[in-house]
């Protein structure tokens, strides 16, 4: 029976595409070729609403070592013969549905693309985003995904180590689960995905292939919807403990020298496997389907190639050294067997039981090859009419600006994470040398060296609503201004690009502005972009989430003894602002969860200013002339005091220095480019001599415990961190841990 157009649209095809299929074939697709061309050309996997953007990013870099997209995750060089591999993606629909498993199986497949590489994983971190947390749906989503990451992470035996969660309402149905992997390799031994060598053969290794995950590339290109739930099967199931072995028995056989070639078989499984390391290597493969180790019976091919079931690689050995890797396998209990090999006639040939069920050019499949490419049309969005008419004089200045700071603190946007951070194990491996010591960024230590690796996730989402232009510059800046207040120089950017529907003209203009904005960036900051991901169609029955290109950044410290931390460290050092305090409230926190303002412009940015702020943070870690450093960003100027605070149980007596700044707008205010930092009284000439003529101003000095604002005593420090620490859970109406059991 010959395929129709309409089963080719159940497949998530559209007419055109299955037009551009019986052309690129020279016949009409059977079925098993059809789910190819869905899952291959799907968004999730061809990038065809938007690649002709992302090719506008900056891609290239004097310390990269593989181009931007050629690997499955980008790799930069860090000196003494060692490279730092990362990665950041999404797991948003799987997460949606089947929370434990969506996001644990998220941080499993990034992990596995750092170690395809070669590359041992030293880190993950998170970037998440719920509805609001009063609502019982938030609380089962934030249950399922916390307990899925620490689950995975924990028993994977990679530190969590940093990361982000925001609560707003357009993430009510649609949550963000984007996961981040950091590993380290030594240079010569990163392996690429790749097939080539005619009659090599083809090997599958890791866990058994079932039915779990089929067409999750698919489904994770579409709307989330009532009907979503029908779409179980979709999500996939994660054994981190088998990946465990996995990883181990991986880095094992690189070092044989008998790989050619390795991928994880990640979205679309072995389809995407096969057709994109056949179209690196310009070659092909003939499959043997019925090799393919299995764990139920009877799967039919087009199963097999679209099971997204997790833990296995897709690997093309030297001829004639099949033993070795079979053997290492063996040793790691993990399946192994050849299932074919590579051809030099540039077609993916699978085959059942000697049956041909699908003949495809591998080029034809993938991205930069035979995939569509689209470009929409977009419009600016109405609602930024409204964002434009904000007037800030129509809110009134608060008389008790303690009260409202006690309000500010104890939003869940800003308060502590304690009680998510604490599932988490940020300490296995011993790598992470913030566990004690926290920063802006957390700071892994490069074991064969003394260098450090300092890792942030940033992107504050209601920003880029506001301006999606300067918002993605917003979310470049911020990241690269936590590393360098780390003590490290900003390296390179891995972007988690989260956005409605593309077919919709307003989400499509927040897509191509963010990416224009992300670009400049990127561009000032010498940070290019080395890869990541792109997730369409997060959207819930209201309309879409706010846009949220999530930013994965790495820095390098030469030597880790140069980190720098937030901590204030001793009664009496002084306190300076680094930066320009604004007349600026807008789309702050204050703003929008005290007085409830949905619509106001971008925080102040310009995009010079904060270049030089952050030359001259460096410069003062440099000459060890500041003993803490703080950015300031949601909650402003008051939140970065009390984080800095906390820590060593100090206080501080600060006043405002500008009385023509309305006083809600200086304490709480986000105006950008702004660092809080402590100073030795015997080190301040010194300080001052080299901020220069950059903008700074005194604001009081580090007390024993007491909090002093604008000559108000406003309570001990242990008072205010009691309120950062227990918000959430009091929210929950538990304490942290107890919140923490019953979620």
């Amino acid at each position: 029976m010959e395929i129709t157009v309409k089963e080719a649209e159940q497949l998530r095809l559209t007419a055109e595409e299955f037009e551009l299929i019986k052309q690129k074939l020279g016949r009409t697709p059977n079925f098993t070729e059809l789910c190819a061309f869905s899952a291959m050309w799907s968004e999730h996997c061809s990038y065809k609403n938007s690649i002709r953007w992302l090719k506008t990013l900056p891609r290239e870099g004097k310390k990269m070592l593989v181009k931007a997209g050629e690997e499955n995750a980008g790799l930069m060089d860090i000196g003494d013969g060692y490279g730092v591999v990362f990665k950041i993606e999404s797991h948003n629909h799987p997460s949606a549905i089947e929370p434990f498993q969506g996001a644990a199986t998220g941080v499993g497949g990034i992990h596995r693309d750092i170690f395809t590489m070669g590359a041992r994983p030293i880190a993950s971190l998170n970037s998440l985003r719920f509805g609001n947390l009063k609502e019982a749906k938030t609380r089962h989503l934030l249950g399922g995904v916390v307990h899925g990451i620490g689950h995975y992470g924990n028993c994977f035996g990679v530190p969590t180590v940093g990361g982000e969660i925001y609560f707003e309402e357009c993430y009510h149905t649609n949550p963000l689960v984007n996961a981040m992997s950091v590993g380290i390799v030594k240079n010569g031994e990163t392996i690429s995905a790749i097939a080539k060598g005619e009659g090599n053969p083809v090997v599958f290794v890791g866990s058994a292939t079932g039915k779990d995950g089929i067409g999750g590339a698919s489904f994770a290109s579409a709307n989330i919807t009532q009907e979503s739930v029908e779409e179980l099967p979709a999500v996939q199931v994660g054994d981190p403990f088998q990946e465990k072995k996995l990883l181990e028995a991986c880095l094992e056989v690189i070092k044989t020298g008998a790989v050619v070639g390795m991928q994880d078989m990640g979205a679309a499984g072995i389809i995407c496997s096969t057709a994109e390391m056949s179209a690196k290597g310009e070659s092909g493969m003939r499959i043997n389907l019925d090799k393919v180790p299995t764990r139920q019976k009877n799967m039919k091919a087009w199963e097999l190639l679209l099971s997204e079931s997790q833990e296995r690689m897709l690997m093309v050995v030297e001829k004639g050294r099949e033993n070795e890797v079979v053997k290492i396998f063996e040793k790691w209990d993990l399946p192994v067997a050849t299932i074919g090999e590579v051809t030099n006639d540039g077609l993916l040939q699978f085959y059942m039981q000697g049956n041909l069920e699908a003949e495809i050019p591998a080029h034809e499949l993938v991205l930069g090859g035979g995939a569509p490419q689209y470009e929409r049309a977009y419009s600016e969005p109405s609602y930024l009419q409204k964002i434009k008419s904000f007037d800030p004089s129509s809110i009134e200045v608060p008389d008790d600006l303690k009260e409202t700071a006690e309000q500010i603190i104890s939003i869940p946007n800003i308060a502590s994470k304690k009680w998510v951070a604490v599932q988490y194990d940020s300490t296995v491996g011993t790598a992470n040398s913030s566990t004690n010591q926290p920063g802006d960024a957390a700071v892994m230590l490069v074991r064969e060296t003394n260098k450090g690796i300092a890792v942030t996730t940033d992107c504050n989402s209601r920003y880029v609503f506001a301006d999606p232009y300067k918002g993605a510059m917003i979310a470049v800046a911020e990241a690269a201004r936590n590393i360098v207040c780390s003590g490290a120089q900003p390296l390179g950017v891995t972007n988690c690009l989260n956005f409605g529907n593309p077919y919709n003209p307003e989400v499509y203009y927040q897509f191509v502005h963010a990416i224009k904005g992300m670009g400049d960036a990127c561009r000032k900051f010498d940070t290019p972009v080395t890869g990541g991901n792109v997730s369409f169609y997060n959207q819930n029955p209201e309309g879409a989430v706010y846009p949220t290109p999530t930013i994965g950044m790495v820095g390098l410290l030469e030597n880790i003894k140069d980190k720098m931390t937030l901590d204030f460290k001793e009664e009496d050092d002084l306190i300076f602002l680094i930066g320009k305090s604004t007349d600026d409230i807008n789309s702050s926190e204050y703003l929008h969860k005290l007085h409830n303002i949905e619509y106001s412009p971008v925080p102040k940015f310009d995009i010079d200013e904060e270049f030089l702020l952050q030359q001259k943070i460096a410069e003062l870690i440099k000459k060890k002339l500041i003993v803490s450093a703080h950015d300031v960003s949601e909650g402003g100027l008051f939140v970065t005091l009390v984080e800095s605070a906390f820590p060593n149980d100090l206080g501080f007596d600060v006043a405002a220095t500008d009385y023509n700044i309305r006083k809600d707008a200086y304490w709480f205010g986000e105006s950008q480019s702004r660092v809080v930092v402590s100073v030795k009284a015997d080190k301040v000439n010194e300080f001052k001599k080299t901020l220069g003529n950059h903008p700074y101003e005194e604001l009081g000095f580090v007390t024993k415990n007491s909090v002093e604002v604008d000559g108000m005593y406003w309570g001990n420090i242990s008072e205010w961190k009691d309120k950062y620490d227990n918000a959430i859970g009091n929210l929950l109406s538990k304490s942290p841990e107890d919140a923490l059991s019953s979620l």
